[in-house]
């Protein structure tokens, strides 16, 4: 049954609107500079708090303390705590002897035999393998297209601290995000639309594949997953009740989707199930929402104020794999509700986190980072975290453009940052206030023109005592422990 503005409209008359259709989930408000910082005591508190840890007032702030410079000039974390390096583009290498491929992107964790540690590293590399100095190696029986650059490595980190590499998937192009199963495998996502014959591509792209970790032969011979759809993918997460995925679009002109993808009746999830799919199996769809007085909203970027929520009905995508239109333009304006650069996702507190790194000119309202939170029960979106512009990128002290993310064990969101001049690793409480867990020192730049990286693929072990994240370029995957501690409500 679809959930029509009238209805939403009526739901949020009952219930007294907005907030009140939020539910438990904690609501993240702001960080540092951001939008409506002053709604609440919270927010102004987040407000007064910068990278350095200072207090606000008078309390002291969340997170775990100032950030102390690295002398190796690479990470600066709070005192306390420690990194590790475990592949580095150029330097480490796999098992079969090349480099570990560059530019390191979505990643997540998963518990392996005997105490191991397996991670899934996606390799952001799009074009021709002619560009790249250090492409996915082309494994034999794994390979899609022998002409695209990107792909998987799956990363061993064993009980002794040995790691191990190899290659999970190559041939495939720009694999950007992306998100882990319920039933332990990776869904490693394209953030392309080229076809066959396009930028040197043999076959067309634009898909999500999947990647175990624990069976390499699993993923011979490497399949699409196109009842997905074919576009500029970004991330995807199951859920696990309902067996629907979710999924992102980073893609402008116009700005991308969110999408829902409902499986065919009688579907059962499972390893290597979602390969023996038909093509054009189960339903794909885009949200189009409405306000708490049942208005229409066409762009996510409208929303001004953490705890707004809308209603979210769904229409059906009528060309999934974007044979000449590609699928965000199928629609017209006032069919769905669109949303700039639709980033990271994951499951936790029953629904998914959603990320819109930043809009500009191409959004109705200007910001520099939302996170939205989908409860599929309710079909509501609600705004949990959004950033103000940034009005000094290269300051360090608030934050802009969230990218990949994490739900912490320890409360609240970690974020990767993927904004202009200084990059973090941040984190958001359940109620609002944010609070840095690292920065890159790593200049790509000039001491007159700095230049750094973003940092991508955020995810905590299994046993959640080690945070792994990258710093996309050249590439590197680290291990980070210290004394995570509750954050405090």
């Amino acid at each position: 049954m679809s959930l029509t503005r009238r209805d939403f409209a009526r739901r949020s008359a009952i219930t007294g609107a907005g907030v009140a259709l939020a539910g438990s989930v904690g609501a993240l408000a702001t960080a540092p500079g951001a939008l409506a910082a002053s709604e609440t005591e919270e927010a102004g508190a987040a407000g007064d708090d910068g990278a350095d840890g200072a207090r606000g007032h008078g309390r002291r702030g969340p997170g775990y303390g100032p950030l102390v410079p690295d002398p190796e000039g690479l990470l600066a974390l709070p005192a306390g705590f420690s990194y590790r390096v475990l592949t580095h583009s150029g330097r480490t290498k796999l098992e079969s002897g090349e480099f570990t491929p560059s530019n390191h992107d979505g990643t997540a964790a998963f518990r392996g035999p005997r105490g191991t540690t397996y991670l899934v590293n996606n390799h952001e590399l799009g074009g021709p393998r002619t560009k790249w100095k250090h492409p996915v190696p082309l494994t034999e029986g794994l390979v899609y297209d022998p002409a695209a650059a990107g792909g998987c490595t799956v990363v061993e980190v064993r009980r002794d601290g040995r790691v191990a590499e190899w290659v999970g998937i190559a041939g495939t192009a720009t694999n950007c995000a992306g998100g882990s199963t319920p039933w332990g495998t990776w869904l490693t996502c394209e953030e392309t639309e080229d076809k066959a014959g396009q930028n040197g591509m043999t076959k067309d792209h634009g898909y999500v594949f999947e990647v175990d970790p624990q069976d390499v032969r699993a993923g011979r011979h490497p399949k699409p997953i196109k009842a997905f759809g074919r576009y500029a993918h970004e991330a995807v997460v199951i859920d696990p009740k309902r067996g629907h995925a979710y999924l992102t679009e980073d893609a402008s002109g116009p700005n991308g989707l969110f999408y829902r993808w409902t499986p065919p009746h009688g579907f059962e999830h499972g390893r290597g199930k979602l390969r023996g799919l038909a093509d054009d199996a189960g339903v794909l769809k885009a949200p189009k929402c409405y306000d708490s007085g049942g208005r229409f909203v066409d762009d996510l970027s409208r929303a001004t104020r953490t705890g707004t929520v809308y209603g979210v009905d769904w229409v059906e995508v009528p060309d999934r794999d974007a044979r000449t239109v590609p699928v965000r333009e199928q629609f017209d304006d006032g069919d769905v509700t669109r949303a700039r650069k639709l980033e990271g996702m994951w499951w936790g507190d029953g629904g998914v986190y959603i990320v819109s790194s930043f809009a500009r000119g191409e959004s109705p309202v200007r910001h520099d980072g939302q996170v939205w939170f989908y409860h599929p029960g309710r079909r509501t979106l609600t705004l949990k975290v959004l950033l103000g512009v940034n009005p000094d990128p290269d300051k360090d002290g608030a934050f802009d453009g969230p990218d990949n993310i994490t739900v912490s064990p320890y409360g609240g969101l970690v974020i990767a940052e993927d904004g202009d001049g200084v990059q973090h690793l941040f984190g958001a409480t359940e109620h609002g206030r944010t609070y840095p867990i690292a920065r890159n020192e790593l200049n790509a730049g000039t001491e007159d023109d700095p230049s750094y990286s973003e940092f991508t693929g955020v995810t905590f072990s299994p046993d959640g005592r080690t945070l792994y994240a990258c710093i996309q370029t050249p590439g590197i995957l680290l291990a980070i422990t210290g004394p995570w501690k509750r954050q405090r409500r």
